[in-house]
């Protein structure tokens, strides 16, 4: 499945840096970490992706997570169509927003209320203030590594492009909302009993990714995130589980689920709006009447709840609900099959992995040591990843274009893909 010349996607790239930053709208859409030249992408379907020069790529990313059931899934779209026939946008209450919301309240007992946004940056902004207003107080726990969307005051030591560009934060963040910002080690309980014991009257909440997808996939260790439930509740403090990566994906009922966790707020993104920007945040009540108009909280989007959204959504969580018994143990054993048969290749071959899985997001982190937060993830030979991401695209297998960056795969994946794609590595392999 070697991959033709790209002269199309050149022109494309070459035209996209005189119109955006970098040539991207999104910085982890762009090589510069990998090197090489990104396709440029004509459609997709299944597994698969295809370029403007007609070269065919097994899909590892996923459009970033959402495509659990695969691109242009016959009921999603068929979905998508039918509710574009009346109309893309009311800017008024519908009853598919409704329909979606007892829907993922049915797999999110945690979620009393909740509310439809449009990006997850958007779901856990929103969630941060509702927990600064519950609270009083101002300061707010996160981990290092952890990404939860690019408001200003998340920036701080974040996963994603921030760690893949080797940026400590982000220009133009006031040193004074930086502040607010603790950031401390994943994985590790004392620095969050001292980040307490020192400030308990003024952390707010603590927010985590309960399986961090934006340093590479990183598990919880055993009974942390349940310690984290604790320790919020010990000093009053709120826990924000963001689920924008994991929600739906790990489970149907997602990381809390999978871990028998509960949180004051959580926020969902992602495979939400089936490949549509979608987002969400909920919680306990008490917290959610909090938001305007019942309470004091402001927080508004005029195309949140979008109809096509919420048609992409409702196709995609419905069939999710419908079929769990079928997908999720599919994913398992494909993601299984796939992460595990390329880390033996790799060490038949003599190159330094460590492979870290949650069900169907894994990472494969060129180092040889245990990956159990960002200081570990960061030991990682970048430059033999790129090298082993060129290899891989022109074998036709396209990989996240970071090695901080989890991989997805799709229930659309299969034997004859884990097999190309293990196959692809064999060789990448033997040439680095």
């Amino acid at each position: 499945m070697t991959v033709r010349q790209r002269t199309q996607s050149a022109a494309l790239q070459a035209r996209a840096e005189r119109l955006f930053p970098g040539g991207v709208n999104s910085p982890v859409r762009g090589f510069r970490s990998v090197g090489g030249e990104p396709p440029f992408v004509a459609r997709a379907e299944g597994a698969y992706l295809y370029d403007a020069d007609g070269n065919r790529y097994i899909d590892y990313f996923g459009s970033w997570g959402p495509m659990i059931l695969g691109h242009a899934f016959p009921p999603v779209v068929e979905a998508i169509e039918k509710a574009a026939r009346d109309s893309a946008s009311f800017g008024a209450s519908i009853q598919a927003e409704g329909d979606l919301a007892e829907l993922v309240m049915a797999c999110y007992p945690a979620m009393e209320r909740i509310r439809f946004v449009s990006s997850g940056t958007e779901a856990t902004m929103s969630a941060i203030r509702v927990a600064r207003a519950a609270t009083g107080r101002k300061r707010i726990v996160k981990f290092e590594g952890c990404y939860h969307g690019h408001s200003d005051g998340l920036l701080v030591k974040a996963g994603s492009g921030v760690a893949t560009l080797g940026i400590p934060g982000s220009a133009g963040v006031p040193e004074e909302i930086a502040r607010l910002t603790m950031a401390l080690p994943f994985n590790d309980l004392a620095a969050v009993e001292a980040a307490f014991t020192k400030h308990s009257d003024e952390i707010a909440a603590v927010i985590v990714e309960p399986v961090v997808g934006n340093a590479g996939c990183i598990p919880p260790a055993e009974g942390y995130l349940q310690a984290l439930r604790s320790i919020t509740e010990e000093h009053s403090s709120l826990l924000i589980v963001d689920e924008v990566m994991t929600g739906f994906r790990v489970a149907l009922g997602g990381a809390l689920e999978l871990y028998g966790l509960d949180a004051d707020l959580v926020t969902l993104g992602k495979i939400l709006g089936g490949g549509l920007p979608c987002a969400a945040f909920g919680g306990k009540l008490r917290f959610m009447e909090m938001l305007a108009p019942l309470g004091p909280v402001y927080q508004a989007g005029t195309l949140s709840g979008n109809p096509l959204a919420m048609a992409a959504g409702l196709a995609t969580v419905g069939y999710l609900k419908a079929h769990e018994a079928e997908v999720y143990p599919r994913l398992e054993r494909t993601s299984k099959a796939v992460a595990e048969g390329v880390a033996a290749d790799a060490e038949k071959a003599g190159v330094a992995m460590t492979t870290n899985r949650v069900g169907s997001m894994w990472t494969w982190f060129f180092t040889g040591s245990a990956v159990r937060n960002y200081d570990d993830a960061a030991t990682s030979d970048t430059a033999a990843f790129g090298r082993f991401h060129r290899a891989m695209l022109e074998a036709g297998v396209w990989l996240p274009p970071s090695q901080f960056e989890a991989m997805f795969l799709s229930a659309a994946h299969g034997e004859a893909e884990v097999a190309a794609t293990v196959e692809a590595a064999r060789q990448g392999f033997s040439a680095m």
